[in-house]
């Protein structure tokens, strides 16, 4: 099935964001795309300064929007970091994702919040305005089950574990890694997942605006169970597409099976709620 990824330029107008994000998602799906995702802070800019302003209750304006163009054109939707989610006086960052026919499938809120200080280059401590959520996110297609994660929930390899034991055979992580982090991790953590679990991850960013408050890394990215690296984008607006092939994903698994010569008398990693 094809996957596309939709790199966007984020503006600071939410209703700019929303109409150019639903006109590519119509544009992905023309060429074939099945399963859709925007980047994580597709209608809002990347801040915890922006957060409290650009948040919305799920449903809201924006979820309805996607909801809209996932039964329009009949896919699955993963909608980035839709927005700063409000519920019940607390901020998250959350993704939600639509089916074919319009409906919520699932919502995945961060699990691990963003809060680090690399001096000399970056600080940033999303804690300070989002709270983390408190579990996994999975839905099933017609073509595989599908693992969701944000950003910096990719560096949690326990979490992408936990997914491949589910059956998950695809991860995705909406993402804005920055241009510290981006250089140095950004595909080589996907490449990890994907080869300790012997699955496809997808990764989608907004496109790089050297403007911003928040300077993304871009490099929206498709890895395969090999480890390779199958579909990249630059810094710019792009969409991203490639055909995942679950054939192959039972021959690499076949040919090295690391998943059933775990030894879990010896260890294990476990979902707890």
């Amino acid at each position: 099935f094809r996957l596309a990824l939709i790199q966007l330029h984020v503006s600071a107008v939410k209703s700019d964001n929303l109409q150019r994000a639903c006109g590519l998602v119509r544009e992905a799906s023309a060429k074939g795309a099945k399963l859709v995702a925007l980047p994580e802070c597709f209608n809002s800019p990347y801040g915890t300064q922006y957060f409290k302003e650009y948040a919305e209750k799920i449903p809201g304006e924006s979820t309805q929007k996607l909801s809209e163009v996932a039964k329009e054109c009949r896919i699955y939707l993963i909608g980035g970091r839709s927005i700063p989610e409000e519920d019940g006086g607390k901020l998250y960052n959350t993704c939600a994702v639509f089916g074919p026919d319009g409906a919520l499938l699932t919502k995945h809120r961060k699990v691990h919040l963003f809060d680090i200080n690399v001096p000399g280059k970056i600080q940033f401590k999303e804690s300070e305005t989002l709270s983390p959520g408190n579990s996994f996110s999975m839905f099933d297609t017609p073509y595989c089950k599908v693992g969701l994660g944000i950003c910096y929930d990719m560096r949690f390899a326990e979490m992408a574990q936990i997914y491949g034991q589910k059956g998950c055979q695809l991860l995705i992580y909406p993402g804005a890694f920055n241009m510290t982090t981006g250089p140095a991790h950004w595909e080589l953590l996907q490449r990890g997942r994907a080869v300790d679990n012997q699955l496809y991850v997808a990764t989608v960013s907004p496109a790089r605006d050297e403007k911003a408050s928040y300077v993304a890394w871009g490099h929206s990215t498709v890895v395969n169970p090999w480890g390779e690296v199958i579909a990249k984008a630059g810094a710019e607006e792009t969409v991203v597409y490639t055909d995942i092939d679950l054939k192959k994903l039972a021959e690499i698994r076949q040919q090295i099976p690391i998943l059933s010569q775990k030894r879990c008398d010896l260890y294990g990693v476990e979902m707890k709620k």
